[in-house]
């Protein structure tokens, strides 16, 4: 039934094909846009087409940037001799907050996943080999903890190891506040391997 007429429709409708939006989220921000002062609306349609038309991947790390390349891999107060290699934008983020890692990264933009069709060739490890050409140290792997993070991670190291290049693998265990009889096995053998000396 067509409570609130076309255009409310068409734009819930919209919003809802967002990832994480359902159709009551979708419904809420629709009424929340239509109440919004008209300049704002403006604005908010003008930063979406900007960022669609404007954002593109990073020339070095391949990470999503408004420039040539992103403000991380300019940067000269970063070591560029260690690349952390991440699946996707929002994990780099995310180790950015930490504030505790100082070198660059490399955005795979996925991972192999041959259940899904995705191959080697269909993520950013062309991009990846062409930069351990230079002088690079170390690269760390940090993909998910998932079949797919895994078989990146394997097939990535089998990839670098006969270069000579140092490869790391970051380790994974229990979370923080876990009980460890809710942890699976596997997290608990890699917690158990991935420990340090106090």
């Amino acid at each position: 039934m067509d409570y609130y007429g076309s255009q409310i429709n068409k734009l819930i409708e919209k919003l809802a094909m967002l990832p994480g939006i359902g159709q009551k989220s979708a419904q809420r921000l629709a009424f929340h846009v239509i109440h919004m002062p008209e300049d704002s609306v403006k604005e908010l349609s003008e930063a979406l087409i900007d960022a669609r038309q404007n954002v593109h991947y990073c020339k070095e790390c391949c990470t999503l940037t408004d420039q040539d390349v992103c403000p991380i891999c300019r940067s000269e107060a970063r070591d560029h001799r260690t690349i952390m290699v991440v699946e996707t934008t929002r994990d780099l983020a995310a180790y950015e907050k930490t504030g505790k890692y100082n070198g660059v990264y490399h955005v795979l933009q996925g991972a192999i996943s041959p259940i899904l069709g995705i191959g080697p060739a269909d993520i950013r490890l062309k991009e990846l080999l062409t930069r351990l050409q230079g002088d690079v140290d170390e690269v760390i792997i940090a993909t998910n903890n998932s079949l797919e993070g895994e078989t990146t991670a394997m097939y990535i190291s089998k990839l670098v190891k006969p270069t000579g290049i140092k490869v790391s693998r970051i380790a994974s265990g229990v979370p923080v506040g876990g009980d460890l009889e809710y942890v699976d096995e596997v997290t608990l053998l890699r917690a158990l391997e991935g420990r340090t000396e106090l």
